[in-house]
């Protein structure tokens, strides 16, 4: 057959098929009398093979390599087109989510995209100082989306860039802590760290009721943040891991900060009185446990603690009669 039939056959266009030619990949099995191209039925079947490992990504190079070296394996090619081809997806999923980023901006003209652009591009700097500055600055007119402060945020290790990413995440409308919920369920006890850290700065319900759930998280330091900030806003649901934290000798003496500020009330006041007496009787055992426990008794008010502490004063392990007497002075003196 000749050219225009084989490109028809093929779907390779005529002009392709001489380029193919030019290189060697495929060659005419004979010439008609008038000299024209005439290409047999084993052509084609190379045209498709051709056009079947062009469709993996190789190069015509590696492709003419592959149909007539006979040694050729397939097994150090593939996995290198694998990796080229991951590096690209990998590259173009990362310019996906920037435009989505700045589109998520709703930008006004082209000065706010390079703005956003600019401020993106800082979040993601190797300078401390660079990423600090860009959390600061994203509230502005064209804020950077809540999106990509969040990613900065659970990613961050530098202390003070942290706190500037919760500053200004606390500031950047919704959507940041349902994204900062999500990030609890990693399987990177540091993003989960960081992601109830910031948690706990977010003033809206959401994050509240996302703490709430964090209390059943099996990351204890997911459960001791997120008892910390609940306590600090009166949810009652943070007592009991609060005390936890107590006897465990985990920010035991934040907790115990907490639970004072939970015991407002009388009814409060007795009942966190009562959970701390209970694990006093429960955790005989542990001494170091026991004092922290009569330690935190010193600041919930009402007569239920006092009396524990009268109690307490007379134990027989000396330390925690010492300090439940001393306690006791300084609620007589107040």
């Amino acid at each position: 057959m000749l050219i225009g039939e084989m490109a028809r056959r093929s779907g390779v266009s005529a002009r392709m098929l001489r380029h193919y030619e030019s290189l060697g990949l495929v060659r005419p099995s004979g010439r008609t009398g008038s000299g024209y191209r005439e290409y047999s039925g084993e052509d084609i079947r190379r045209i498709f093979h051709i056009e079947s490992l062009r469709s993996l990504g190789l190069s015509l190079r590696e492709i003419g390599r592959a149909l007539d070296e006979p040694g050729f394996t397939p097994s150090a090619l593939v996995g290198d087109l694998i990796r080229q081809t991951s590096e690209r997806i990998a590259a173009e999923t990362e310019l996906l989510t920037r435009l989505r980023r700045i589109d998520a901006a709703d930008p006004a003209g082209w000065e706010d995209v390079l703005h956003v652009v600019v401020l993106l591009q800082a979040l993601g700097s190797k300078s401390a100082d660079a990423r600090q500055r860009a959390a600061l600055s994203s509230a502005g007119e064209v804020p950077v989306p809540v999106e990509a402060l969040v990613d900065a945020a659970l990613s961050e290790t530098d202390p003070n860039v942290a706190g500037a990413l919760r500053w200004a995440l606390a500031r950047a409308g919704e959507g940041g802590s349902a994204l900062l919920a999500e990030g609890l369920r990693s399987p990177v006890a540091a993003v989960r760290a960081r992601a109830v850290q910031s948690l706990a700065e977010m003033p809206d319900a959401e994050a509240a009721e996302g703490l709430r759930v964090a209390l059943a998280n099996p990351d204890v330091v997911v459960r001791g943040y997120a008892a910390l900030a609940l306590g600090t806003r009166g949810t009652a649901d943070a007592v009991p891991t609060l005390i936890d934290m107590i006897v465990e000798g985990r920010n035991d003496t934040d907790a115990a900060d907490a639970l004072s500020v939970l015991a407002s009330g009388p009814a409060a006041a007795d009942q966190i009185a009562t959970g701390l007496v209970d694990r006093l009787a429960h955790d005989t055992a542990e001494a170091p446990a026991r004092g922290r426990l009569t330690q935190a008794l010193a600041g919930i008010p009402g007569t239920r603690a006092s009396r524990a502490l009268e109690e307490l004063s007379h134990d027989a392990d000396r330390a925690v009669a010492v300090t439940a007497a001393y306690l006791l002075q300084l609620r007589d003196a107040r």
